[in-house]
Protein backbone atom coordinates (compact mmCIF):
# COMPACT_ATOMS: atom_id res chain seq x y z
CA UNK A 1 0.00 0.00 0.00
CA UNK A 2 1.31 3.18 -0.23
CA UNK A 3 2.86 5.23 2.22
CA UNK A 4 0.79 8.03 2.32
CA UNK A 5 -2.38 6.05 3.07
CA UNK A 6 -0.47 4.05 5.74
CA UNK A 7 1.48 6.93 7.07
CA UNK A 8 1.39 10.29 6.04
CA UNK A 9 -2.82 10.28 5.87
CA UNK A 10 -2.86 8.77 9.41
CA UNK A 11 -1.04 11.62 11.05
CA UNK A 12 -3.10 13.80 9.14
CA UNK A 13 -6.09 12.02 10.83
CA UNK A 14 -4.34 12.25 14.29
CA UNK A 15 -4.81 15.80 14.32
CA UNK A 16 -8.16 16.49 12.69
CA UNK A 17 -8.85 13.88 15.75
CA UNK A 18 -7.25 15.56 17.72
CA UNK A 19 -8.87 19.06 16.49
CA UNK A 20 -12.56 17.33 16.73
CA UNK A 21 -11.76 16.33 20.78
CA UNK A 22 -11.43 19.38 21.71
CA UNK A 23 -14.08 20.49 20.58
CA UNK A 24 -16.18 17.25 21.91
CA UNK A 25 -15.05 18.29 25.04
CA UNK A 26 -15.67 22.17 24.71
CA UNK A 27 -19.04 21.91 23.82
CA UNK A 28 -19.41 19.62 27.02
CA UNK A 29 -18.59 22.13 28.71
CA UNK A 30 -20.95 24.67 27.40
CA UNK A 31 -23.83 22.47 27.24
CA UNK A 32 -25.58 23.07 30.13
CA UNK A 33 -28.72 21.34 31.54
CA UNK A 34 -31.76 23.72 32.54
CA UNK A 35 -31.43 22.17 36.05
CA UNK A 36 -28.45 24.89 36.54
CA UNK A 37 -30.65 27.41 36.50
CA UNK A 38 -32.77 29.14 39.19
CA UNK A 39 -36.73 29.43 38.87
CA UNK A 40 -37.80 32.86 36.96
CA UNK A 41 -40.00 35.44 38.78
CA UNK A 42 -42.52 35.04 36.57
CA UNK A 43 -43.98 32.20 34.30
CA UNK A 44 -44.84 33.09 30.71
CA UNK A 45 -47.65 31.72 28.85
CA UNK A 46 -46.37 28.81 26.84
CA UNK A 47 -48.28 27.11 24.30
CA UNK A 48 -46.90 23.64 23.70
CA UNK A 49 -47.31 22.52 20.00
CA UNK A 50 -47.66 18.97 18.61
CA UNK A 51 -48.17 18.00 14.98
CA UNK A 52 -49.07 14.29 14.53
CA UNK A 53 -49.50 12.18 11.85
CA UNK A 54 -50.06 8.26 12.07
CA UNK A 55 -48.97 8.29 15.92
CA UNK A 56 -51.33 5.98 17.02
CA UNK A 57 -47.80 4.26 18.48
CA UNK A 58 -46.91 7.14 20.70
CA UNK A 59 -49.22 9.98 20.67
CA UNK A 60 -51.13 8.92 23.86
CA UNK A 61 -47.57 8.80 25.95
CA UNK A 62 -46.47 12.25 24.72
CA UNK A 63 -49.86 13.51 25.56
CA UNK A 64 -49.86 12.57 28.57
CA UNK A 65 -46.36 13.70 29.82
CA UNK A 66 -47.40 16.82 28.65
CA UNK A 67 -50.84 17.52 30.92
CA UNK A 68 -49.06 16.51 33.24
CA UNK A 69 -46.56 19.01 33.52
CA UNK A 70 -46.12 21.01 37.06
CA UNK A 71 -45.59 24.38 35.38
CA UNK A 72 -48.26 26.93 36.19
CA UNK A 73 -49.41 28.45 33.09
CA UNK A 74 -49.61 26.30 29.92
CA UNK A 75 -51.48 24.57 27.08
CA UNK A 76 -50.93 22.00 25.33
CA UNK A 77 -52.76 22.16 20.83
CA UNK A 78 -52.21 18.94 18.88
CA UNK A 79 -52.78 19.18 15.29
CA UNK A 80 -54.12 15.62 13.75
CA UNK A 81 -51.82 16.06 10.32
CA UNK A 82 -54.98 13.98 8.41
CA UNK A 83 -53.87 11.42 10.42
CA UNK A 84 -55.29 7.83 8.68
CA UNK A 85 -54.56 5.47 11.28
CA UNK A 86 -56.01 5.47 14.86
CA UNK A 87 -54.59 8.78 16.18
CA UNK A 88 -57.75 10.56 15.58
CA UNK A 89 -59.75 8.63 17.86
CA UNK A 90 -56.80 8.11 20.53
CA UNK A 91 -56.68 11.73 20.28
CA UNK A 92 -60.45 12.26 21.08
CA UNK A 93 -60.24 10.11 23.99
CA UNK A 94 -57.38 12.07 25.57
CA UNK A 95 -59.53 14.93 25.26
CA UNK A 96 -62.12 13.31 27.18
CA UNK A 97 -59.61 12.83 29.77
CA UNK A 98 -58.10 16.21 29.64
CA UNK A 99 -60.47 18.60 28.85
CA UNK A 100 -58.11 21.69 28.45
CA UNK A 101 -56.01 19.47 25.92
CA UNK A 102 -56.85 21.54 22.71
CA UNK A 103 -57.16 18.78 19.38
CA UNK A 104 -57.38 20.90 15.75
CA UNK A 105 -57.59 18.66 12.48
CA UNK A 106 -55.03 20.40 9.96
CA UNK A 107 -55.55 20.63 6.48
CA UNK A 108 -53.74 19.63 3.41
CA UNK A 109 -50.70 21.26 2.82
CA UNK A 110 -50.54 23.85 -0.32
CA UNK A 111 -48.23 23.40 -2.84
CA UNK A 112 -44.72 23.92 -1.87
CA UNK A 113 -45.39 23.24 1.60
CA UNK A 114 -43.50 20.15 3.01
CA UNK A 115 -46.71 18.69 5.18
CA UNK A 116 -44.70 19.58 8.69
CA UNK A 117 -43.88 22.83 8.42
CA UNK A 118 -47.38 23.41 6.87
CA UNK A 119 -48.93 21.69 10.81
CA UNK A 120 -46.69 23.76 12.78
CA UNK A 121 -47.46 26.84 11.30
CA UNK A 122 -51.23 26.22 11.64
CA UNK A 123 -50.38 25.35 15.54
CA UNK A 124 -48.87 28.34 15.69
CA UNK A 125 -51.60 30.33 14.30
CA UNK A 126 -53.51 28.90 17.34
CA UNK A 127 -51.35 29.54 19.97
CA UNK A 128 -51.98 31.77 22.52
CA UNK A 129 -48.78 31.72 24.34
CA UNK A 130 -45.87 33.98 24.90
CA UNK A 131 -43.40 31.07 24.32
CA UNK A 132 -44.04 28.70 21.52
CA UNK A 133 -42.65 24.95 22.56
CA UNK A 134 -42.47 22.97 19.30
CA UNK A 135 -41.93 19.16 19.89
CA UNK A 136 -43.32 16.03 18.35
CA UNK A 137 -45.58 13.31 19.06
CA UNK A 138 -43.04 10.60 19.95
CA UNK A 139 -41.47 12.59 22.78
CA UNK A 140 -41.85 12.33 26.68
CA UNK A 141 -41.38 15.12 28.98
CA UNK A 142 -40.71 14.68 32.88
CA UNK A 143 -42.98 16.69 34.98
CA UNK A 144 -40.37 19.38 36.05
CA UNK A 145 -39.14 19.70 32.40
CA UNK A 146 -41.58 22.80 31.42
CA UNK A 147 -40.60 24.38 34.39
CA UNK A 148 -37.11 23.55 34.21
CA UNK A 149 -36.52 24.45 30.23
CA UNK A 150 -38.55 27.59 31.08
CA UNK A 151 -36.19 28.91 33.64
CA UNK A 152 -33.23 28.19 31.12
CA UNK A 153 -34.66 30.53 28.45
CA UNK A 154 -35.37 33.16 30.95
CA UNK A 155 -31.80 33.16 32.77
CA UNK A 156 -30.47 33.31 29.01
CA UNK A 157 -33.23 35.58 27.47
CA UNK A 158 -32.62 33.66 24.55
CA UNK A 159 -34.83 33.51 21.48
CA UNK A 160 -34.36 29.78 20.70
CA UNK A 161 -33.84 27.49 23.64
CA UNK A 162 -33.13 23.64 21.85
CA UNK A 163 -31.04 20.83 22.87
CA UNK A 164 -30.71 17.09 23.17
CA UNK A 165 -33.57 14.77 24.35
CA UNK A 166 -32.54 11.25 25.63
CA UNK A 167 -32.56 8.98 22.29
CA UNK A 168 -34.08 5.48 22.93
CA UNK A 169 -33.22 3.32 20.36
CA UNK A 170 -34.96 -0.39 19.82
CA UNK A 171 -33.85 -2.18 16.73
CA UNK A 172 -30.38 -2.38 15.22
CA UNK A 173 -31.08 0.42 12.87
CA UNK A 174 -31.79 2.45 15.07
CA UNK A 175 -28.78 2.18 17.09
CA UNK A 176 -26.67 2.28 14.33
CA UNK A 177 -28.58 5.41 12.74
CA UNK A 178 -30.03 8.11 15.41
CA UNK A 179 -26.89 8.13 18.05
CA UNK A 180 -24.62 9.60 14.07
CA UNK A 181 -26.85 12.83 13.89
CA UNK A 182 -26.26 14.25 18.08
CA UNK A 183 -22.91 12.57 17.50
CA UNK A 184 -22.52 14.44 14.22
CA UNK A 185 -23.53 17.82 15.99
CA UNK A 186 -21.35 17.40 19.10
CA UNK A 187 -18.20 16.83 17.45
CA UNK A 188 -18.33 19.45 14.48
CA UNK A 189 -20.10 22.48 15.64
CA UNK A 190 -17.88 24.22 18.13
CA UNK A 191 -20.74 25.81 20.46
CA UNK A 192 -18.46 28.49 21.62
CA UNK A 193 -18.16 30.25 18.15
CA UNK A 194 -21.25 29.31 16.85
CA UNK A 195 -22.72 30.97 19.78
CA UNK A 196 -20.40 34.51 18.22
CA UNK A 197 -20.66 34.37 14.56
CA UNK A 198 -23.70 34.55 12.41
CA UNK A 199 -22.75 31.71 10.01
CA UNK A 200 -25.62 29.45 9.45
CA UNK A 201 -23.25 26.48 8.83
CA UNK A 202 -22.54 27.00 12.79
CA UNK A 203 -26.48 26.03 13.10
CA UNK A 204 -27.84 23.46 15.71
CA UNK A 205 -31.23 22.95 16.50
CA UNK A 206 -33.56 19.81 17.42
CA UNK A 207 -36.78 19.83 16.74
CA UNK A 208 -38.09 17.36 19.08
CA UNK A 209 -37.78 20.29 21.83
CA UNK A 210 -37.91 23.94 20.33
CA UNK A 211 -38.86 26.61 23.07
CA UNK A 212 -39.21 30.38 20.91
CA UNK A 213 -40.12 33.74 22.08
CA UNK A 214 -43.14 34.29 20.04
CA UNK A 215 -41.58 37.66 18.58
CA UNK A 216 -38.83 36.07 17.22
CA UNK A 217 -40.50 33.10 15.99
CA UNK A 218 -42.92 35.81 13.94
CA UNK A 219 -39.78 38.10 12.93
CA UNK A 220 -37.96 35.30 11.35
CA UNK A 221 -41.23 33.87 9.68
CA UNK A 222 -41.91 30.80 11.57
CA UNK A 223 -42.97 27.80 9.62
CA UNK A 224 -44.78 29.65 7.58
CA UNK A 225 -40.90 30.51 5.97
CA UNK A 226 -39.86 27.43 5.04
CA UNK A 227 -41.71 26.12 2.71
CA UNK A 228 -40.83 22.83 1.07
CA UNK A 229 -37.57 22.68 3.45
CA UNK A 230 -37.21 18.81 4.99
CA UNK A 231 -35.34 19.43 7.71
CA UNK A 232 -36.94 22.28 9.49
CA UNK A 233 -35.59 22.60 12.58
CA UNK A 234 -31.96 23.05 10.73
CA UNK A 235 -33.54 26.00 8.71
CA UNK A 236 -35.33 27.97 11.77
CA UNK A 237 -32.37 27.75 13.92
CA UNK A 238 -30.11 29.28 10.85
CA UNK A 239 -32.67 32.47 10.36
CA UNK A 240 -32.84 32.70 14.08
CA UNK A 241 -28.62 33.24 13.64
CA UNK A 242 -29.12 34.69 11.00
CA UNK A 243 -31.16 37.46 12.40
CA UNK A 244 -28.80 38.11 15.23
CA UNK A 245 -31.14 36.55 17.70
CA UNK A 246 -29.81 34.96 20.79
CA UNK A 247 -29.79 31.00 20.61
CA UNK A 248 -28.56 28.27 23.09
CA UNK A 249 -28.21 24.56 23.44
CA UNK A 250 -29.27 22.08 26.54
CA UNK A 251 -28.72 19.05 27.25
CA UNK A 252 -31.91 17.66 27.75
CA UNK A 253 -31.05 13.55 28.77
CA UNK A 254 -32.25 13.81 32.37
CA UNK A 255 -35.89 15.78 31.21
CA UNK A 256 -36.95 14.56 27.74
CA UNK A 257 -36.99 11.49 25.80
CA UNK A 258 -37.80 10.23 22.31
CA UNK A 259 -38.14 7.43 20.11
CA UNK A 260 -38.20 8.92 16.25
CA UNK A 261 -38.42 5.71 14.55
CA UNK A 262 -40.19 2.50 15.44
CA UNK A 263 -37.70 0.01 12.98
CA UNK A 264 -34.75 -0.38 11.60
CA UNK A 265 -36.69 0.26 8.24
CA UNK A 266 -38.86 3.34 9.58
CA UNK A 267 -34.95 4.81 10.83
CA UNK A 268 -33.57 4.26 7.04
CA UNK A 269 -36.53 6.16 5.85
CA UNK A 270 -36.31 9.04 7.89
CA UNK A 271 -32.48 9.41 7.38
CA UNK A 272 -32.71 8.90 3.77
CA UNK A 273 -35.36 11.60 3.93
CA UNK A 274 -33.04 14.17 6.03
CA UNK A 275 -29.16 13.15 5.00
CA UNK A 276 -29.21 15.19 2.16
CA UNK A 277 -31.37 17.51 3.02
CA UNK A 278 -29.17 18.66 5.48
CA UNK A 279 -26.52 19.91 3.55
CA UNK A 280 -29.25 21.91 1.27
CA UNK A 281 -28.84 19.95 -1.45
CA UNK A 282 -24.71 20.74 -2.13
CA UNK A 283 -23.96 17.31 -3.84
CA UNK A 284 -20.00 18.29 -3.52
CA UNK A 285 -20.07 19.39 -0.11
CA UNK A 286 -22.26 15.90 0.72
CA UNK A 287 -19.84 13.86 -1.44
CA UNK A 288 -16.95 15.26 0.22
CA UNK A 289 -17.98 15.25 3.85
CA UNK A 290 -19.07 11.05 3.75
CA UNK A 291 -16.12 10.09 1.71
CA UNK A 292 -13.63 11.83 5.04
CA UNK A 293 -15.67 10.40 7.39
CA UNK A 294 -15.92 7.07 5.63
CA UNK A 295 -11.75 7.41 5.33
CA UNK A 296 -11.34 9.23 8.70
CA UNK A 297 -12.81 6.09 10.69
CA UNK A 298 -12.83 2.98 8.41
CA UNK A 299 -9.18 3.68 6.67
CA UNK A 300 -6.98 3.30 10.04
CA UNK A 301 -9.09 -0.45 10.51
CA UNK A 302 -8.12 -1.47 6.95
CA UNK A 303 -4.19 -0.20 7.23
CA UNK A 304 -4.35 -1.81 10.65
CA UNK A 305 -5.37 -5.37 9.31
CA UNK A 306 -2.85 -4.64 6.11
CA UNK A 307 -0.35 -4.34 8.33
CA UNK A 308 -0.98 -7.61 10.43
CA UNK A 309 -0.05 -9.34 7.31
CA UNK A 310 2.57 -7.13 5.90
CA UNK A 311 1.26 -5.34 3.28
CA UNK A 312 1.54 -1.82 4.31
CA UNK A 313 5.65 -1.68 5.80
CA UNK A 314 5.20 1.88 6.22
CA UNK A 315 2.60 1.94 8.36
CA UNK A 316 3.72 2.44 12.04
CA UNK A 317 1.64 0.04 14.67
CA UNK A 318 2.35 3.00 17.13
CA UNK A 319 0.40 6.08 14.70
CA UNK A 320 -2.71 3.22 13.93
CA UNK A 321 -3.30 2.74 18.01
CA UNK A 322 -2.90 6.26 18.46
CA UNK A 323 -5.84 7.07 15.36
CA UNK A 324 -8.09 4.43 16.24
CA UNK A 325 -7.45 5.40 20.08
CA UNK A 326 -8.85 8.75 19.49
CA UNK A 327 -11.82 7.40 17.38
CA UNK A 328 -12.55 5.13 20.55
CA UNK A 329 -12.51 8.18 22.63
CA UNK A 330 -14.40 10.64 20.62
CA UNK A 331 -17.39 8.29 20.27
CA UNK A 332 -17.53 6.61 23.56
CA UNK A 333 -17.38 10.62 25.60
CA UNK A 334 -20.18 11.59 22.96
CA UNK A 335 -22.11 8.38 23.37
CA UNK A 336 -21.49 8.63 27.31
CA UNK A 337 -22.93 12.25 27.67
CA UNK A 338 -25.94 12.01 24.95
CA UNK A 339 -27.62 8.77 27.01
CA UNK A 340 -26.38 5.92 24.82
CA UNK A 341 -24.88 2.59 25.87
CA UNK A 342 -21.32 2.87 25.91
CA UNK A 343 -21.39 -0.39 23.78
CA UNK A 344 -22.28 1.32 20.67
CA UNK A 345 -19.34 3.41 20.60
CA UNK A 346 -17.48 0.59 20.37
CA UNK A 347 -19.20 -0.76 16.95
CA UNK A 348 -18.48 3.02 15.73
CA UNK A 349 -17.20 1.24 12.22
CA UNK A 350 -20.46 -0.19 11.87
CA UNK A 351 -22.26 2.74 12.61
CA UNK A 352 -20.18 4.47 10.10
CA UNK A 353 -21.21 1.93 7.42
CA UNK A 354 -24.28 2.07 7.83
CA UNK A 355 -24.58 5.45 7.46
CA UNK A 356 -22.80 5.62 4.70
CA UNK A 357 -25.18 3.51 2.86
CA UNK A 358 -28.00 5.70 4.58
CA UNK A 359 -26.26 8.65 2.36
CA UNK A 360 -25.92 6.85 -0.61
CA UNK A 361 -29.80 5.85 -0.05
CA UNK A 362 -30.70 9.27 0.46
CA UNK A 363 -28.76 10.99 -2.63
CA UNK A 364 -30.26 8.02 -4.63
CA UNK A 365 -33.67 8.62 -3.58
CA UNK A 366 -33.76 12.41 -3.88
CA UNK A 367 -32.59 12.23 -7.71
CA UNK A 368 -35.22 9.68 -8.40
CA UNK A 369 -37.88 11.90 -6.43
CA UNK A 370 -38.70 8.70 -4.86
CA UNK A 371 -38.53 10.33 -1.16
CA UNK A 372 -41.81 10.24 1.12
CA UNK A 373 -42.72 10.51 4.57
CA UNK A 374 -45.74 9.17 6.47
CA UNK A 375 -47.50 8.15 3.45
CA UNK A 376 -46.68 11.63 1.61
CA UNK A 377 -44.26 11.87 -1.07
CA UNK A 378 -41.67 14.62 -1.34
CA UNK A 379 -41.02 17.42 -3.86
CA UNK A 380 -37.54 15.95 -6.13
CA UNK A 381 -34.91 18.50 -4.10
CA UNK A 382 -33.07 20.97 -6.63
CA UNK A 383 -29.54 19.83 -6.03
CA UNK A 384 -26.46 22.28 -6.53
CA UNK A 385 -22.82 21.60 -6.64
CA UNK A 386 -21.69 24.03 -3.31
Amino acid sequence: MSSYLTHGLILGFIFFQAVVLVIVVSNLILLRGPRHYSQPPSFPLVSILVPARNEEATIAKCVQSLMGQDYPCFEVIVLDDQSNDATPIILTELAISFPSLKIITGSEPPHGFVGKNWACHQLALSAAGDLLLFTDADTVFLPTALRRIVAAQQGEQAALITGYPRQVVGSWGEKLLVPFFLWAVLCFIPLWLAYRLRLSALSSAVGQMMLFQRSAYQAIGGHAALGDQVVEDMALAKRIKQAGRRWRVMKLTDLVSCRMYQGSRQAFDGFSKNLFAIFDYRLGVFIFVYLWLGMLFLEPLLVLCAKAFSFAPAASYVELVVCIGLSLLIWEISYVELGFQPSLGLIYPLTMLANEVAAIRSLVFSFRGRLSWKGRKLVRPKWRWL
